[in-house]
């Protein structure tokens, strides 16, 4: 069975398909640019493979009628053929508006909160059949899990990426320190002292912890501040800032997005900037679908930020 299935090529499928189309050799051989000569030989191979005449010359004298094995076979060549182009469009095609592909996005929270709220709704203008899933990173195994296909893309860090990915600077942010509206130590510039006093929201996004990169900032010039609520997700930021009094220092993207409900200002210890970066394996690197998942990540993350 093996060696007749290999016996078949995609050549004598189309002309099999072109002569039940089209049962004369001069018309099929127009239809698919080759000579009289060549579709007859084919005309003979696919009659030894198939062990029928296929095709008899027609009584009027013009052009020939199929067999009832040719007729027979029509339907399923027909779904076959289908099923070769879509395999050959799937290989080199993406199309948006009719793609089911899923694609997955490893990213922390952070970079997951910044990028998340204008990505999916643009992926679902463009493709609404593709499905998108935000997944928090394994980062000993980032390499692999691209190499292997399970995760398409990774934000994260420079630091976090490795040398045989491909990786390109999505954006640099920086630090605001957000209040709610209307809270009692007015809207005046945010000094050192204040800022240590007043309560902190902290984001820990390991869990449970009360210190991080502004108490480390602070230890620096001799100060400490107050951290007196610990979260896991950036979600949880702006709810807890909208019902109590305490100040929490984020990326400023994330906060923009509160804007009507917080006030932001800038925080009174020095803070680096930061870059995020998305990293992918260069086996994708010309995959039409990965091409686009990619355009549409880079045109989000040239949104928001000043």
């Amino acid at each position: 069975m093996s060696q007749r299935i290999s016996d078949f090529d995609s050549g004598l499928l189309m002309t099999l398909d072109a002569l039940l189309k089209e049962p004369n050799v001069t018309h099929a051989a127009v239809r698919l640019n080759i000579s009289q000569s060549a579709l007859s030989a084919r005309l003979t191979r696919l009659r030894h493979l198939l062990n029928d005449p296929l095709f008899i010359p027609s009584i009027s004298g013009r052009g020939m009628t199929p067999t009832p094995h040719a007729i027979a076979l029509q339907p399923e060549l027909a779904r076959l053929l289908e099923r070769f182009e879509d395999f050959v469009n799937t290989a080199h095609l993406f199309d948006p508006l009719t793609s089911k592909r899923v694609f997955r996005i490893a990213a922390t929270d952070n970079p997951a909160a910044i990028l998340a709220p204008d990505l999916i709704p643009l992926i679902k203008a463009h493709a609404p059949e593709v499905k998108i899933a935000f997944t928090l990173p394994d980062k000993s195994r980032i390499a692999r899990l691209l190499e292997q296909g399970e995760i398409d893309l990774f934000v994260g860090a420079a630091e976090d990426g490795s040398n045989e990915l491909i990786s390109s600077t999505l954006f640099e942010e920086k630090f605001m320190t957000a209040q709610r509206r209307g809270h009692p130590r007015g809207t005046g510039e945010l000094g050192l002292d204040e800022f240590c006093r007043l309560d902190h929201l902290l984001i820990s996004t390991t869990g449970g912890h009360f210190t991080g990169m502004i108490d480390n900032a602070l230890a620096e010039i001799g100060r400490e501040r107050h951290v007196s609520v610990s979260v896991q997700s950036y979600a949880m930021a702006p709810l807890v800032l909208a019902s109590t009094d305490c100040i929490c220092t984020l990326p400023l993207r994330f906060l923009q997005r509160f804007a009507q409900s917080l006030d932001l200002f800038e925080p009174p210890v020095a803070l680096s900037p930061f870059s995020m970066n998305v990293f992918w394996h260069p086996k994708m690197r010309a995959d039409p679908a990965h091409m686009w998942l990619r355009k549409m990540v880079m045109s989000v993350s040239r949104k928001g930020g000043t």
